[in-house]
């Protein structure tokens, strides 16, 4: 190795532990990003099984709320024998509903229930909720089942009294079949989580960038830095080496965070369905790490241009949206997985992290792609900063 490479990197590796130092000393702002960016995804984790685990609580409990449940001794009748317990409505439940302090659907009975059925007729029984009240309208449709179950065993009944088949009335059976796996059927509660992951590595960047670039031209501290003789893309590969550095940290932490956050999962059916263990976390951050490294690239290039850390801020908001928004596109798309999704930083991200977790996974030549487009970018930030540097545009 010549001598103009070793003073090369040795001046880079002097900035990039300067950085680093710079970024630990400030332990508050690192103990911030640390916990709200490595701590949000297992906590929505958490937060979804806990919700999935009292609608399953709910169900279990086999309960109806019902109004006027003497109108109906053989709704009464049917609801027992299928293990429900009947309970009688309070008098203000449209009011309870709608504050959400009543938690299930309400079946009220009409007065001429019983008559109308032994008429043959079909009585309007209607089962009243909420659409605001999620814990209401998630127990709807199972009430709705159930009373459907109940017009299914009358009907069945009149027609045997008459001599009639109930057969005759269904000339063929319909079956269901799905053909989406455990975890790709996982994946429509937790979907969500790579756009955490993703905002979260984006966190872990944004202020170690800002603050080398923009923070140091405020405080006056970059100067002095760019009166020495080292290169100018020595000085930038080591600030850009540390930021990073810790943009990857908060992406391993980040992605290691969901395998302990499976041991505190409430809902059976999601800790069943949920699985993501080592080679997931792996797959996780062979996507994430060059994403990394460009979005810190391109934080850098961002807020060089800027002489204040708090307009370096304003400028970086146009990143955020761009990594908040673009993974949305697969929400509103319902054309599927194209190709151009791989080209698309953030979306691409999402996109194979989306296939970990529904248990596909991804070959070379589908990662090659995004990692293609993150060197691409990190490159093209790095060698922006070095020239805005270069060119002496920092006063």
């Amino acid at each position: 190795m010549s001598i103009a490479n070793t003073s090369f990197l040795r001046a880079a590796w002097t900035v990039y532990c300067k950085e680093i130092t710079d970024a630990l000393r400030d332990r508050r702002t690192l103990i911030v990003v640390l916990l709200s960016s490595v701590m949000l995804g297992p906590l929505v984790l958490i937060a979804l099984s806990s919700f999935i685990a009292s609608f399953e609580a709910r169900a279990e409990k086999r309960e109806v709320v019902v109004m006027h449940m003497e109108r109906a001794p053989s709704l009464k009748n049917y609801f027992e024998r299928q293990t429900y317990t009947v309970k009688t409505a309070p008098a203000d439940f449209e009011m309870q509903l709608r504050k959400s302090r009543l938690g299930d659907p309400v079946v009220v009975i009409p007065e001429d229930f019983e008559d109308s059925v032994l008429r043959g007729e079909a009585p309007v029984v209607e089962v009243v909720s909420d659409s605001a009240n999620k814990q209401a309208e998630g127990g709807s449709h199972r009430i709705q089942r159930l009373l459907s179950g109940f017009s299914r065993e009358r009907a069945t009944l009149n027609l045997a009294v008459r001599g009639v088949s109930a057969e005759l009335l269904e000339p063929m059976q319909v079956e269901e079949r799905d053909l989406a796996s455990t975890q790709t059927r996982a994946t429509q509660i937790t979907g969500m989580l790579p756009f955490f992951v993703l905002m979260a590595v984006l966190y872990g960047a944004l202020n170690a960038a800002l603050d080398t670039t923009a923070g140091e031209r405020e405080r006056g501290s970059l100067e002095p830095l760019l009166m020495n003789p080292a290169e100018r893309a020595a000085l930038v590969l080591g600030k850009w080496g540390a930021v990073a550095c810790l943009s990857m940290l908060i992406a391993v932490l980040s992605c290691f965070s969901f395998l302990p956050a499976q041991w505190l999962l409430q809902s059976d059916t999601l800790q069943a369905m949920f699985q993501f263990g080592l080679r997931e976390a792996l797959l996780f951050l062979a996507v994430l790490l060059p994403f990394a490294a460009a979005l810190s690239a391109v934080l850098m290039a961002v807020a060089i241009r800027c002489r204040t850390f708090k307009e370096a801020q304003a400028n970086s908001t146009v990143v955020i949206l761009g990594v908040s928004l673009l993974p949305l596109f697969t929400v509103f798309n319902e054309g599927g997985e194209a190709g151009w999704h791989l080209m698309v930083p953030a979306l691409a991200q999402n996109t194979l992290m989306t296939r970990v977790l529904k248990g596909e996974g991804f070959g070379m030549e589908q990662v090659l792609v995004p990692i293609a487009v993150c060197a691409v970018l990190t490159a093209m930030g790095v060698w922006f900063v070095a020239r805005m540097l270069r060119a002496a545009a920092v006063r």
